[in-house]
This record gives C-alpha cells, sequence and structure tokens, in this order.
C-alpha cells in the first residue's frame, strides 16, 4: 500500500514500528496523539463495506478522514470531490475495508497474562501438556509459583479431570495454579493445595465444588467459587507486570483487527491500570470495561457514577458484571435437569434469586447496565425472571444484557428477546463446545442452544464477541463459526444445528454496529459513517465474496483507530 504524499515529522498518520512475533507493530502513539494533524487523510483503491444511517450494508472505493480522526467521507474519488484534493492520498492496494470489529465479551488482562505465562490452549494431550509444563519451569527456575491456564480435559480426550498427583510427577518443588480454558476451573498440584490449606475436611464453598477422589480427599481440580481458596494465596502481579500484560493485549487486539472491547469484569487495580495508559495516550484499543461483581471493587468504582467516556471514547466504565452459573465444560452450568453425562449432577447455580435480583437492583440503582454471565438453561431462567421483575419498575434504558446466553429453552429465549435484553454471544464457542455440549446435554435440550438465528427471528440484538482468552480474540474466527456452524477442519458437514447459520452481513452487524449499541457507543463507532471515528481495517480477502468456509483465513493487514495506524502486518508498505 503506497502513501503518495509523505507526512511531516509531526503527522499522526504513520507510526513508528517494532517487530514482536513476526508481527509488525505500531508504538509511539502518545507523541502521536498529541502531535498537531497536518491534514485529512484519503485511503482509495479499496473494496469498502459499511453499514450506512439506517444500517443497511453499502460498498464504497474510497474513505475520506477528518484531520480529527473523523470520518468525512465515504465513495468514490469522484465523488469527493476538492475535499479529498489536499489530503495524504493512500492507495489501498485493493485491499478490502471493513468498519474495526468489535469485541462485545472479552477479558483483557486475561489475554495478558496468557501471553506471559504457561498456556496450554493448544495441548492436545495430558502428556503433551505435562511436557510443556515441565519445560517452562526448568526454563524459569527462579518463579515463585507456575502460573498458566488454557487446559481443557474434553480436548484432551480425558473422561475426567486430571490430578495433583500428575502435575506432582513433573513439578512438585513449587506451587501450579493452571485455569481451565474457560476459566470455571482450577488445576493445582500438592504444592498448591498445601499452600491454600485445601483439605479432605475443607467444606465446598457455596457455588464452587472441590473435585475429591474415592477417600474425600481434593483430587487437585476446584471449580468455582472454590478456585478462591487457592487463588487468595496465589502471590498477585507487579504493577511492571502488569503494565507487560496489557501491553501485550493491545498488540494482540490490534493485529487482529479488533479497535473496540467490552472488558467483561475488572477490578479497581485494573481501571487504575486503563487510566494510567489512557493518561499515556497509550490505548490502541476502545475499552468498554464493566465492573467485576458487587463487592469492594463496585464500592470503590461506583462511587461517582457511571464514566461514559474518556480519551476520546478510548475508555468507559458504565456496566456491571455478574455470575449466574458456571461453565459447561467444567459441568458447573447450572441445568434444569442433571447432565446426561454426569447424573444426578444440576451444575452450581451461583445466587439465591433474591441476592441476584437484589444486586441487579442496587447496580440499576447506581446507573449502571447489568450484563449476567447465564450457561446453563437453569441460570438462564433465573437471570430472565430477576430482570422480568425488575423492569416493571425501571425500564430498560440501561440495555441489560445476558452473558453467553448459551444453553436456554426457546420459550426463554422468547421471553429475553422480549424484554430487549441484548444477547451477548460467542459463535466460536458453538464450534469449540458443538461435541462436548452434545455429550453434556440430551439432544432436546439443545434446541435452544448456540441459537442465533432464534434470537434474531424473535427480534433479540446480537452482540458477537469471542470471550477471549477462553477462546482466540480472532474475530474472523467467530465470523466464520457464525456463518458455517464448523470447525476450521470442515466439520461438521454442513454445520452444527445448520438452522441456526447467519449469513455475512448479519454476523459482520453483530461485531459492528450491534456490539457498538450494546456499549452505548453506536453514535461513535461501528460503522463508517460522517461524524464517527474513523476505526477502520484493511483486511486481504473480500469476506462477502469468498467461500464462507475460507473466512476463517482472513489476515489483517492494517487496522486504525480514530484515523491513526496502529498495526500494520510485516511486508505492508
Amino acid at each position: 500500500m503506497r502513501i503518495y504524499q509523505a507526512v511531516g515529522a509531526r503527522g499522526r498518520r504513520v507510526m513508528p514500528a517494532r517487530r514482536l512475533g513476526g508481527l509488525l507493530l505500531t508504538v509511539g502513539l502518545a507523541a502521536l496523539l498529541a502531535a498537531p494533524a497536518l491534514a485529512a487523510t484519503l485511503i482509495d483503491n479499496v473494496q469498502g463495506y459499511t453499514f450506512d444511517q439506517l444500517g443497511r450494508l453499502q460498498r464504497f472505493e474510497a474513505l475520506l478522514v477528518d484531520d480529527d480522526g473523523r470520518v468525512a467521507a465515504t465513495g468514490s474519488l469522484k465523488t469527493m470531490g476538492d475535499r479529498a484534493t489536499t489530503a495524504i492520498r493512500i492507495d489501498g492496494g485493493g485491499a478490502t475495508l471493513l468498519p474495526g470489529l468489535i469485541d462485545a465479551h472479552g477479558h483483557v488482562m486475561g489475554l495478558g497474562f496468557q501471553a506471559l505465562e504457561v498456556n496450554l490452549a493448544d495441548t492436545t494431550s495430558l502428556d503433551n501438556a505435562l511436557a510443556r509444563l515441565k519445560a517452562y519451569a526448568e526454563a524459569h527456575p527462579d518463579l515463585p509459583w507456575i502460573r498458566g491456564r488454557g487446559w481443557n480435559q474434553v480436548r484432551w480426550g480425558l473422561e475426567r479431570f486430571p490430578t495433583a498427583a500428575e502435575l506432582d510427577a513433573v513439578i512438585a518443588d513449587r506451587p501450579v495454579w493452571l485455569e481451565r480454558v474457560d476459566g470455571h476451573a482450577g488445576w493445582a498440584n500438592s504444592a498448591a493445595l498445601s499452600k491454600a490449606g485445601v483439605k479432605a475436611a475443607t467444606v465446598d464453598p457455596a457455588g464452587g465444588r472441590i473435585e475429591r477422589d474415592a477417600d474425600g480427599a481434593p483430587s487437585g481440580v476446584l471449580v468455582d467459587a472454590a478456585m478462591d481458596l487457592v487463588n487468595k494465596v496465589v502471590p498477585a502481579p507487579t504493577p511492571e507486570q502488569r503494565a507487560a500484560a496489557l501491553t501485550a493485549a493491545l498488540a494482540e487486539l490490534a493485529s487482529v483487527g479488533l479497535t473496540s472491547v467490552h472488558d467483561a469484569g475488572i477490578d479497581a487495580e485494573t481501571w487504575a491500570l486503563y487510566r494510567k495508559f489512557g493518561d499515556e495516550g497509550r490505548l490502541t484499543v476502545r475499552i468498554g470495561a464493566m465492573i467485576g461483581g458487587m463487592g469492594r471493587d463496585f464500592d470503590v468504582l461506583a462511587r461517582k457514577g457511571p464514566v461514559a467516556s474518556l480519551y476520546d471514547d478510548r475508555l468507559s466504565l458504565r456496566a456491571v458484571k455478574l455470575y449466574a452459573d458456571g461453565a459447561l465444560g467444567s459441568r458447573g452450568a447450572a441445568l434444569t435437569e442433571p447432565y446426561a453425562d454426569d447424573p444426578p449432577n444440576k451444575g452450581l447455580l451461583f445466587n439465591t434469586d433474591a441476592r441476584l435480583a437484589n444486586w441487579m437492583s442496587r447496580a440499576i440503582g447506581a446507573g449502571f447496565q447489568v450484563n449476567v454471565h447465564a450457561i446453563g438453561d437453569a441460570a438462564n431462567a433465573q437471570v430472565i425472571d430477576s430482570f422480568a421483575s425488575i423492569l416493571k419498575y425501571t425500564g430498560n434504558g440501561l440495555r441489560h444484557r445476558i452473558e453467553h446466553a448459551q444453553v436456554m429453552t426457546p420459550a426463554d429465549i422468547e421471553r429475553a428477546a422480549n424484554l430487549g435484553l441484548i444477547f451477548s454471544m460467542q459463535p466460536t464457542h458453538a464450534t469449540s463446545d458443538r461435541v462436548m455440549a452434545e455429550a453434556r446435554l440430551d439432544p432436546e435440550r439443545l434446541a435452544g442452544a448456540y441459537a442465533w438465528r432464534t434470537v434474531l427471528a424473535h427480534g433479540g440484538r446480537l452482540a458477537f464477541g469471542s470471550d477471549f482468552p477462553v477462546e482466540p480474540a480472532n474475530p474472523f474466527f467467530g465470523l466464520h463459526a457464525a456463518v458455517t456452524r464448523q470447525g476450521h477442519d470442515g466439520e461438521p458437514e454442513g454445520g452444527w444445528m445448520p438452522a441456526q447459520k447467519l449469513t455475512v452481513e448479519e454476523a459482520l452487524r453483530a461485531f459492528t454496529l450491534d456490539a457498538a449499541y450494546a456499549g452505548f457507543q453506536e453514535g461513535q463507532v461501528g460503522s463508517l459513517v460522517p461524524g464517527k471515528w474513523a476505526d477502520f481495517i484493511l483486511v486481504d480477502q473480500d469476506i462477502f465474496k469468498v467461500a464462507p468456509e475460507t473466512l476463517w483465513q482472513t489476515k489483517v493487514l492494517q487496522t486504525w483507530v480514530a484515523g491513526t495506524r496502529v498495526f500494520m502486518r510485516e511486508g505492508q508498505q
């Protein structure tokens, strides 16, 4: 891609770069944001797509960005007229230009720490995972704890959870604590269990479960609230480690074309870090943060009410994240009937009806959107019941959300849609969970599972994300899953429950305009119409013309936020 007019030393359009992991990443944002802009920018020779003011998909050949980083116009060079003659012109090289993609549910710091700790997400067997852990421990002899995440006993083909004894065989000299891929279970070695004081006599906490052996002794895995028994003794990361994790996360998000994310549950320390990065001009991705729970962090962060916008719409805090249950993979999702592969277990409902309704009412009374994690059908029913009782008095002007909405009855999907609740869902959960979900649930209970088409049929609004680092942050994996209902291997043939497939346009809308709406930013981002921020990406294939099964292979060439390039893939110019 060729720049026809050079940018001055103080210009904001081209950023200095450094290499990380084979990618060319842009840095130095603080100085560039502080510098005065010299001219508008014109990007032409592109296959552009956006939604217009009425939500209709439109095509264009050129994008004109004002010198303040907002969209001036889309169209062709002919329609741009005199406005384009003084602009810095960039030849898009025929690439496809899309609005910046928005992930409506991720965990920014979790993604960053995954890059710094041992990552087991791609391990294919228990032995494979143990070998990686051993190598990591040997390479880091000074770490007092070995931390990591990503293990998945289902992917390994185990019919059980892994054990502390299996960890002890490779690392016995210091504690090991590893979160499951979904973040709803942790795997500890004996040293970690000892540090936490977890013994046979330890009682399962409310909303949690200690996995035990035949003698009742802890076997090494703690589910949901039981994880806190170990978490409370794990050394907190240093400020330097937290800053490094955020830096790594922002770079990864920009590299896959995400210009905005909704961070599903933060604490006061993380908010302070985001503010620090914002003050320094280092937020290369917009973050809509949700306060994690109704405890001390809510008391601290909600004291002055919601924060609608900071740093030119790069940071906000206007939602609260609550949990109704756990996850299917760890059998913590709350079901109305027992798990098909583990009777009589029905999972874990985290709250009484009264407590959940009280928390929701308190958050709403303080002016916050309420976003509730609910995966099992029992949890979803509880959440919808609570909203139904509260919204009779408050209305839904705060755009409340169900996070995941994963296993629901068709009747509850209709109830939630009629209440105006937003369905914050993650398409790749369907393709990665498929085999496991069929084992956990009887066929008839899948009728309302991962049911995107049913949501739209009832007039519901979809806001798509990935739940990174539970799933890869790459939104093109999500677009592919939404459109094909298949894995990258093309399985199952024809797609899983194919009646729930979406069109490319519907899936793109859920990753752009409707995700923006779910974060109160549809007036600022989500499409490329005049006056909105010029958040956009250039990609290597036209997602509306390629075979659907190749959507996941789409590569991001450049990512721009507010008219400034924040990522450029190696080989671009």
